[in-house]
């Protein structure tokens, strides 16, 4: 492996957060300039690129790559530092500019939201090591397909969300949006039977609303689905909501955002290193927002996987 280059590179969704990210780039790109001085940009055009950019950047020598985007953009960053070897340059740091429609992550990670704030944290360099998630699941195509995460993997109603949310033009801000689509779903989904294992003991089979495999602590613009959840601890918090009538669902709602979801008597909570999800009906996954592909799914917890800027 070639030595250390401090070379930044801006790796950017100009669709993130309806299209907001694009109008204020260049300004952001301004500001940067003035705190960073020389960096490389690269723009992404769809799926898939900032994964792909990031990839070729780190085997190019970058020292720094900063997404600008929301938590998908993230995602995508995030697996770039890996490749089937493993991570491609253990020393790099990772940045992040929040400029999305959820951007659950800074609500539980130390990243400055405001965005000189963050470039100012950028140009320090101070860093946080983070645990990630690694899931291992069927893609629409019917193919295996792996992938890391940084906040929260989930299925079920979580997987209808996503779909339902990454359809919509997402005007209405990140609460209204992930609202909206939450209640929609509510009303069309149908609970799923769902076999679950932890950590490799006995098998156990719930009819379930929603499960939650979490690093982070928040879902879909503010949920706190894994309220106790730590992103350094080696460890993953499993949520698993059973079912439940509409009316209950609308009463216990607000533990969902208050951070009581513990008190809800149909949530089963626990902490694991690797769980394994499975179903005899199609039952989709959501990634850090995303929506790639159904179960079944194996997720383990990588600790102190990548060194991620923090507020300084």
């Amino acid at each position: 492996m070639s030595q250390y280059s401090p070379k930044t590179v801006f790796v950017v969704n100009p669709h993130s957060g309806n299209r907001k990210t694009g109008r204020e780039w260049p300004r952001i790109r301004r500001l940067a300039e003035e705190i960073l001085g020389t960096f490389e940009t690269f723009i992404t055009t769809g799926p898939g690129d900032a994964t792909v950019l990031t990839r070729n950047s780190l085997h190019k020598d970058a020292g720094v790559i900063v997404c600008v985007g929301g938590d998908g953009t993230l995602n995508e960053v995030i697996n770039g530092f890996f490749d089937e070897n493993g991570p491609i340059r253990k020393d790099a740091l990772l940045g992040f500019l929040p400029n999305g429609t959820g951007c659950d992550f800074p609500r539980s990670f130390p990243v400055p939201s405001e965005t000189k704030a963050a470039l100012e944290s950028i140009r320090r360099r101070s860093m946080k090591i983070m645990d990630l998630g690694c899931i291992r699941f069927r893609d629409h195509r019917g193919d295996q397909s792996i992938r890391y995460f940084h906040n929260i993997t989930s299925c079920g109603l979580g997987g209808e969300v996503v779909e339902r949310v990454n359809r919509t033009s997402k005007a209405g801000g990140p609460f209204l949006t992930f609202i909206v689509a939450t209640l929609t779903s509510l009303f069309q989904y149908k609970t799923k039977t769902i076999r679950i294992k932890i950590d490799g003991n006995e098998e156990i089979t719930r009819r379930v609303l929603h499960i939650a495999v979490a690093n982070g602590r928040y879902q879909g613009g503010g949920m706190q689905v894994a309220p106790e959840a730590l992103f350094d601890d080696g460890l993953l918090d499993v949520t698993v909501i059973d079912s439940m009538s509409i009316p209950v669902v609308f009463w216990r709602l607000p533990y969902l955002y208050n951070g009581k979801i513990k008190e809800i008597p149909q949530v089963f909570n626990t902490t694991a290193k690797k769980v394994s999800l499975s179903s005899d009906e199609r039952v989709l996954i959501d990634i850090d927002g995303e929506q790639p592909g159904v179960l079944p799914a194996d997720v383990e917890i990588i600790p102190a996987a990548i060194k991620m800027i923090v507020k300084s």
